[in-house]
């Protein structure tokens, strides 16, 4: 049997659509199953376990017309692997397009009013409610096909080699770390970095074994610059210094993250690393880090959560700008792990 998942973006979304994959290997382990994945986040499944191959999606490069004979030669050589069974988890007109014109056999894929994707798929799988979780509503798709639906499986499995990598670069042995994620798509998604700095300064002061890992792409740098200032000794910025599969080695190895709505929140979730999620414009029982929603810090204002990437409250970024360090403060403390801020 052979199974094409298309997913190609965006990190999040991609780590939550991972269980799709452990589950259907699982089920059918003798399957060739591919990923169709955008190119900048291929590393983060290249050499997985599962996956008999990845296929990169060359966004960028595709939307020039002199590279579409690429485009059309990777059509052509997905549609000579003969696939049985094609699942489309992005539910775009591009994913389905793409999706169609490789297919074989089935085509299955979500049931979003979304640039009428539906229309491609021979079943269509709707969203329970505007509640359900993307996790359990991907999964859904594995009910329609017969597939068990169960958490026995290695949501993201560990790295060895990139792990030590990770310790020859930055010596993180014999350290208690706290990870901060103070980058976010959206703007409005983004705790204050001052808030972020403020916090890490009580940390610092109380908790002296304790050091800070700032984790986000190449633009976030500056946001890490302004935490890093309030304790330079016990604070690493490694905004763009890390790839994605370190960035998820890093999450693995420190002991809680605090972070915005963003990726590498997901990729705690997946690992069950305890962390305090920080909620303004986004619903988290939609796109929440999974299992762990009691740990979700918001505010209950009537615009919130509004789903804009542009904030028209009267107090701009009020759902994040008012949710004060000291309150994330004693949540850190009602769950960190022990001996963690010894």
């Amino acid at each position: 049997m052979k199974i094409l998942i298309l997913k190609p973006s965006s990190l999040g979304d991609v780590i939550q659509a991972l269980p799709v994959l452990r589950l259907l290997k699982q089920h059918f382990p003798q399957a060739e199953i591919f990923w169709w994945i955008d190119s900048a986040l291929a590393p983060l499944l290249e050499g997985d376990p599962d996956l008999t191959g990845v296929v990169r999606f060359e966004r960028r490069r595709w939307a020039q017309p002199q590279n579409w004979p690429e485009m059309v030669r990777s059509i052509q050589w997905l549609r000579a692997r003969k696939f049985d069974l094609i699942i489309d988890l992005q539910c775009l007109l591009r994913s389905a397009v793409f999706g169609w014109l490789a297919r074989q056999d089935f085509f299955i894929g979500l049931d979003e009013s979304r640039e009428g994707a539906r229309g491609f798929y021979d079943v269509a799988v709707p969203r329970q409610s505007f509640h359900t979780h993307a996790v359990d509503w991907y999964l859904a798709v594995l009910t329609r096909l017969g597939v068990p639906v169960h958490r026995r499986f290695d949501w993201l499995p560990a790295r060895p080699a990139v792990a030590r990598a990770i310790e020859a670069k930055w010596s993180t042995r014999g350290t208690r770390w706290i990870t901060l994620q103070p980058g976010a798509r959206w703007d409005n998604k983004r705790w204050p970095a001052e808030h972020f700095a403020r916090l890490v300064s009580e940390l610092a002061a109380r908790h002296p074994g304790t050091r800070f890992a700032i984790l986000g792409a190449g633009e976030d740098k500056p946001l890490g610059d302004v935490i890093t200032r309030t304790h330079p000794a016990r604070c690493l910025n490694l905004c763009g210094a890390t790839s994605l599969p370190e960035m998820v080695e890093w999450i693995r190895l420190a002991d809680l993250l605090i972070t915005n709505d963003t990726g590498p929140m997901h990729v705690a979730a997946a690992l069950n690393k305890p962390m305090v999620a920080l909620f303004g414009p986004t619903e988290p029982r939609r796109t929440g880090p999974y299992g762990q929603l009691e740990n979700v810090l918001r505010l209950d204002l009537p615009c919130s959560p509004c789903l804009k990437a542009d904030c028209h409250f009267e107090k701009l970024n009020e759902c994040l700008r008012a949710l004060s360090p000291a309150t994330v403060l004693d949540r850190i403390h009602r769950i960190a792990p022990a001996g963690l801020l010894a």
